[in-house]
Order: C-alpha cells, then structure tokens, then sequence
C-alpha cells in the first residue's frame, strides 16, 4: 500500500525546531542547525540525568525519548530532530508513531546511511554506544541502499562518558580512542562513520589517528542538510531575518553541557532545569 503523503499545512515557518539528546553530543547537531538556518528558533533537550543511553535498556530509552517528545509537541515545535544515535537505534518508530506525522521527525542514522551508501565508499566502519550498535541498524540502513558496501560497527562505550566528564584533548581521551581505533574489526576501513553525536566533540583526535588514511564522516552537517531539505519541501523554511532564539532545557544541569552550550552560542544563553 502506497505511503500516505505527509501534510504539515497545519504548521507555521515561525515555529521553533526541537532537538533531543542525552546530553552535549546532541549539540553538535543544534550548532550545525544553528549555522545552517540561522533565522530559525531551536529549543534543545539533554537528558543529562539519564546519560549515557548507550548504556540502558531498550524499554528505558523508548520512554525517556517518547517523553522528550512529549515535551518539545507542547513547546509547539515544527520538527523533531532525534539528535541522538541511540534513542535513533531503538526509538524512531515509537517517536514516529507518537507523532503520527503532527511534524516531521528527522532521526541521524537514516540520512548518513542514504549519503554513504550512494558515494564511493566499500569498507566502512562504524563506531557507536553498545545499544546502537547492538541494533545493527547502521549495517541495515547502509546496506538497504547498496547491499555490496561492507561494513564493520564497534561498540566504544567510554568515549560518552569521558566526553560528558570534559576530557577532550587529554591523554585520557587519547588512549581510549587509539584502543578503540587499533581494534581489528576496524582495520582494512576506508571510511569511518562517528555513530554518537558526542563523538565529533573529539574529531580532530579521530582525524589526527588516522592521518589521510580514513575519510571520517560530519554527520552533523548532513543531517543539518536534511532538515533544511525537508523544512524546504514543506514551505517551512523561516525566511525571516530576526534575532533567533534559543531555549535549553536539561533534566540535569552539568558543568560540561554549560561550558560546551556556551562556547556554541553564546554566553548569554541559559539552562532551564526539566524533569519529565
């Protein structure tokens, strides 16, 4: 049965967009929305409290994104923006059916999966928290559109929580990831694929490892990329030049989510406490 088309004439171009995640990485996607479209108001959500989701069980994960979800329909938000891999690996279609096409719901795997799988890339290599990777969906996803690219996921369940902790650019962070990079699962890559939004916050650690050997993805930018695309096609696009606002709410406010959200838009911004 043909897929009904989507109708979102019931929303305005003036409505905010929200974003979701368990705690900072999420932020590396608002920065990219932020630079992107920068005439449109973000309301962005942490679950900070409950970090890391790579961690918990799949029944956990689905209630804790259902509820954000919840909570960014009441703040009248144009769209969802799921920037979390993990609630992505094991909550998109209970976020989807809850929204029951209210808004558009743009998740980070399903649109970094469709670019890989269409440019030149053969061995591809994916790190990720154990729940995302334990849901193969970025193999699925991948292979749905090329079924000849190979691809090989690790799980690097440290890397969020010393990321959250602020190690970045310490010897910490540094031995961790050539641990987890010099596995062999990881080894005749030719593209690696940053499966955690927190993980582009330690990019240049990953891009330094490899030197020119591994073209590492910015999912961040292309799922930026489909959201404008999206927002486009339905006439949802704010076209107005105005001062954007941006509101942040966190079930737990944290040092590192204040220094990072400060260093990505400004220092006037402020936190708001939200427990769902």
């Amino acid at each position: 049965m043909k897929k009904k088309k989507a109708d979102y004439t019931h929303l305005s171009a003036n409505q905010p967009i929200g974003i979701f995640d368990s705690g900072v990485g999420g932020l590396t996607v608002a920065k990219e929305i932020k630079r992107l479209l920068p005439n449109e108001d973000l309301i962005y959500f942490g679950d900070t409290k409950h970090l890391p989701y790579g961690e918990k069980s799949r029944e956990a994960i689905v209630g804790y994104s259902t509820k954000i979800t919840n909570f960014l329909l009441e703040q009248n938000c144009k769209a969802i923006v799921i920037a979390c891999n993990t609630a992505t690996a094991n909550a998109l279609q209970e976020v989807q059916a809850l929204v029951a096409d209210r808004v558009p719901v743009i998740d980070v795997i399903n649109p970094v999966a469709e670019k890989v799988s269409y440019e030149i890339h053969n061995n591809v290599g994916v790190i990720a928290t154990k729940a995302t990777v334990n849901s193969g969906l970025y193999k699925k996803s991948i292979r749905k559109h090329n079924k000849f690219i190979k691809v090989d996921e690790l799980a690097t369940p440290l890397l969020v929580p010393a990321i959250e902790e602020g190690f970045k650019n310490h010897p910490i962070t540094h031995s961790i990831i050539y641990n987890y990079l010099s596995n062999s699962k990881l080894k005749n890559i030719e593209t690696l694929i940053l499966g955690c939004t927190h993980y582009p916050l330690l990019i240049d650690e990953i891009k330094q490892y490899y030197g020119n050997r591994v073209r590492v993805i910015d999912s961040p930018n292309i799922v930026a990329n489909q959201l404008k695309m999206i927002l486009d096609k339905h006439h949802l696009l704010n076209e107005e030049n105005h001062q954007s606002t941006y509101q942040f709410f966190l079930s737990d406010i944290t040092k590192n989510f204040e220094k990072i959200s400060k260093k990505f838009f400004g220092k006037s911004i402020d936190l708001e406490l939200k427990v769902l």
